[in-house]
């Protein structure tokens, strides 16, 4: 069963990252080591796979 958006964020959040807004559904998180990552969709909407690939990455960057 796919993760919703929101465990994403929730994972960005935990890791560091800061949100810095976006346009429509979309949301740019920074974190101060310079990961950057964009996440589409709904909070309530299921997570793409892509998209849980390219957050578990940029957190595992972060913490380099």
């Amino acid at each position: 069963m796919p993760r919703k958006v929101r465990q994403l964020i929730a994972d960005l959040e935990r890791a560091g990252f800061v949100d810095r807004g976006g346009k429509g559904s979309h949301r740019n998180y920074v974190h101060p080591n310079g990961p950057r990552v964009t996440i589409s969709g709904k909070a309530g909407a299921d997570a793409q796979p892509y998209q849980e690939k390219q957050v578990r990455q940029r957190i595992e960057e972060a913490q380099k």
